[in-house]
């Protein structure tokens, strides 16, 4: 419980109708996208809704004082716990820093606050003519603060990158309230250490951000859909390796198992044939029909080789927004097959695609449990989902085995824990077998820099 007086210092920074303390309103904070039996989180005693860079220095200075836990946290879309609080503190909302403050045409920059959905930023630069890429399926309702945070990809990355690769500069607020600025508009860099990157991908344990500077391309002129439907998983998976090999990269390649794309038609309303084991939505771009031409009638002929039944291009822009409508709705849809679903999220090398989808069904088969594999195939980014009913005796036992067996044949074949989700509360007992004692102790000895009294979303990572 925080002291009123605490309290009253921090409601002077922003004024008393941008602080929450109601127990209804701070449960609303005390979770994410997380499966919540999964979360040992807890209610923070206090949530904040600074409307300014200058605002949030003054509440970490507060706070570094204090000695109080501080969670950044944006819409809360997140699913590994990270923007949930475990001991308590202040929980430090920015989705009402939302401006965007800067589109520079000449330069192929925006600059925005932490607030600003994806989604939005995705529409203000396509009006203008131009292209930010990164396109996490929760781009409707994350925040780029969330998005740069936890390096979200999605679907664009095998062709255009994670956010990561678009974040040019920040603003980040430390620990102890100082201000720091990192990179700039500028393309060649190497002043220094890179500390754009630091901060990428670093969860809110180590600053918080309250500016972004993000690069932007030339929108693509033309656009082409296609899905295509195999008689197994693992040729769907080689299928994609070797149409990237071949040099026809795809902007995306999404991968469905059998379970998968049963669910969508649940959740469509129509008949999937039962010869269909796995099927991958292509998206490719290019400047012409004619180089749309030769890209997908080359990877038709790769899937061919590989087992596909069925080639459908979407000839209209409603085919394509059915298809992705389609893709959207999975995540939605597997869930809605059992009463709990545990999604994981991890990364391995894309010709290890067929090796790992042989793993994971092993797995699966060993613990009696039912997985849906899908994920971002062109990137080598799957998550497999185990459909559960976590109310029967033994079952979170199981699950929390085949979850550590999941990670650790994601290891053994050249893989990561975490391709786009984080690590967040989920992960992080993991984590030593991922980056070895050294790694973990190398970490460790930034945050500390960093944040010495370990203020910064304690008890995520490691």
């Amino acid at each position: 419980m925080m002291d009123k007086k605490v309290i009253d210092e921090f409601s002077q920074i922003v004024g008393p109708n941008n602080i929450l303390i109601e127990d209804l309103d701070l449960f609303t904070y005390s979770y994410d996208a997380s499966f919540l039996p999964l979360i040992p989180a807890t209610k923070p005693d206090l949530v904040m809704k600074p409307h300014s860079t200058q605002e949030v220095a003054r509440i970490m200075e507060l706070a570094n004082i204090y000695r109080i836990p501080v969670v950044a946290r944006g819409l809360g879309s997140g699913r590994t716990g990270g923007s949930v609080p475990v001991n308590g503190g202040l929980v430090l909302c920015l989705d009402e820093m939302n401006k965007i403050l800067e589109f520079d045409g000449e330069n192929l920059t925006i600059t925005v606050e932490p607030g600003v959905k994806t989604q939005d930023i995705y529409l203000y630069c396509a009006q203008r003519g131009l292209f930010y890429p990164p396109d996490p399926s929760s781009l409707k309702h994350s925040t780029i603060g969330g998005n740069i945070a936890e390096n979200a990809g999605g679907p664009r990355a095998v062709k255009y990158g994670v956010t990561g690769n678009y974040v040019m500069g920040l603003e980040v607020v430390l620990a102890d309230g100082s201000v720091l600025q990192t990179g700039g508009k500028m393309i060649k860099n190497v002043t220094g250490y890179d500390l754009t990157r630091l901060f990428v991908g670093s969860e809110g344990t180590l600053g918080v951000i309250t500016q972004a500077i993000l690069k932007l391309i030339p929108m693509p002129k033309r656009w082409r859909t296609v899905q295509v439907l195999f008689d197994s998983l693992e040729g769907a998976c080689a299928a994609v390796s070797r149409a990237i090999k071949s040099g026809t990269i795809p902007v995306a390649a999404e991968l469905m198992d059998q379970i998968s794309l049963q669910a969508v038609a649940k959740f469509g309303n129509f008949s999937l044939d039962p010869n269909v084991k796995a099927g991958i939505i292509f998206e490719f771009d290019g400047d012409s029909e004619t180089s749309l031409e030769e890209q997908t009638g080359g990877v038709q002929k790769i899937c061919a080789e590989y087992g596909s039944i069925q080639f459908r291009i979407a000839m209209t822009q409603e085919e394509e927004t059915e298809l992705w409508s389609l893709r959207r709705g999975l995540s939605s849809a597997v869930a809605a097959l059992a009463p709990n679903r545990i999604a994981e999220d991890i990364s391995v090398p894309r010709n290890a695609l067929p090796e790992i989808v042989k793993r994971l069904r092993a797995i699966a088969v060993k613990y009696d449990l039912q997985m849906a594999i899908y994920g971002h195939a062109g990137d080598g980014n799957l998550h497999p989902s185990l459909l559960v009913d976590l109310s029967l005796p033994g079952e979170k036992e199981k699950v929390d085995l085949a979850v550590g067996e999941i990670f650790r044949a994601a290891l053994a074949v050249g893989g990561t824990l975490s391709g786009e989700h984080g690590i967040g509360i989920t992960k992080k007992e993991y984590i030593t077998d991922a980056l070895g004692e050294t790694g973990v102790a190398t970490i460790r000895s930034i945050k500390k820099a960093l944040d010495p009294s370990g203020i910064l979303n304690p008890g995520k990572i490691f």
